[in-house]
């Protein structure tokens, strides 16, 4: 038994990682050869294309018993049953992507005032701990 879970398959969800649609998800709608597929994102705005496997990274996400070749508004209504866009942004992944994207929006002065919250925290975290080792010695 293999650990490699990800396969290309028709349903299959990717990441786009180039281009202007770069961040966005997709839906594998058919298989081109061994390199490309055919991909499609109704819902995320990503127009249906055939796309090389080089500028994409497959997920987790399948939305199950999707036929091949499937039109856009039928696949629409696959993803809004399956709730996939919804389940993306509930994983590490999407959460982690979002959070990169938010700090790189940051100004100084926002990262001044968030390394002053983490001080902050820490110096009450640290003065809890130096509490409870003092009650326990």
């Amino acid at each position: 038994t293999g650990s490699f879970k990800r396969l290309v398959e028709v349903g299959r969800v990717v990441l786009l990682t180039h281009g202007s649609d770069a961040g966005k998800i997709a839906t594998i709608v058919d298989i081109v050869d061994h390199n490309r597929a055919v991909i499609d994102g109704p819902t995320t705005e990503v127009a249906r294309q055939i796309i090389s496997f080089k500028n994409v990274v497959l997920t987790d996400i399948v939305v199950k018993r999707l036929p091949r070749t499937v039109g856009s508004k039928a696949l629409a209504k696959f993803l809004e049953k399956e709730q996939v866009v919804e389940a993306w942004q509930k994983t590490a992944w999407a959460k982690k992507l979002e959070a990169r994207k938010r700090r790189s929006a940051m100004s100084d002065f926002d990262r001044f005032k968030l390394m002053r919250l983490k001080k902050q925290q820490r110096y009450i975290v640290d003065r809890q701990i130096a509490l409870l080792k003092k009650e326990t010695a």
